[in-house]
């Protein structure tokens, strides 16, 4: 059986299991608890750069980080892949939004982490800055959301939306993107994401 280190919080570990679960192979993957700010052992013999998601194959072998895990997760489903393999507008259009969606990820985990630094005026410019990519990026998902739940653009979309509403609830983005929030609640109710809501423990 393989094995993903794994943080139950992580955006991007949500993508990799919903990404499993999508192509129906997340009861091939062992979960192993980790927390890569303490660079476990464990963790390091795996990823030198102590960061989850790291997917462990049954040889050994060590997969990361969360786009390289997804695109070979995938590569173990029987049918209806989440990476388009024709159609040069279809390709670019779920890899663009893959990119966004990590994009925004990137940049409000950023956010969270600096949150609990000492305020400072450097810190609070980066902040700022991590916050309006965010906010960017969901004014280029209002103006042309995913459709349905079949792509790893869209996966990623949504781990994203998701992420926003488990550590900046108190900063909603519903209001403003009314299509996006349409298609996050009707998407959410689908497996790969009711199956990996992000939690503390």
């Amino acid at each position: 059986m393989m094995r993903l280190h794994y943080s139950p919080a992580s955006p991007f570990v949500r993508k990799v299991l919903a990404s499993a679960i999508a192509r129906g192979v997340a009861d091939r993957i062992e979960l192993v608890r980790t927390n890569p700010h303490v660079s476990p052992p464990e963790l390091l013999a795996d990823n030198p750069l102590s960061k989850v998601p790291c997917l462990v194959l049954e040889d050994g072998t060590a997969i990361y980080d969360s786009p390289v895990i997804c695109e070979y997760v995938d590569t173990l489903g029987e049918a209806n892949s989440l990476f388009p393999t024709s159609g040069t507008h279809r390709w670019l259009r779920v890899q663009v939004m893959h990119a966004l969606a990590d994009g925004i990820m990137d940049a409000a985990v950023a956010r969270r982490v600096q949150s609990a630094m000492p305020k400072e005026a450097a810190r609070d410019a980066f902040m700022a800055r991590q916050k309006a990519a965010v906010d960017r990026g969901l004014t280029v998902l209002e103006a042309d959301p995913p459709e349905g739940l079949a792509d790893i653009g869209a996966i990623a979309v949504a781990c994203a939306l998701g992420y926003l509403d488990f550590r900046f609830a108190a900063e909603p983005w519903r209001g403003g993107h009314p299509r996006l929030a349409a298609w996050f609640t009707r998407v959410s109710e689908l497996p790969p994401l009711a199956r990996t809501v992000p939690t503390e423990s």
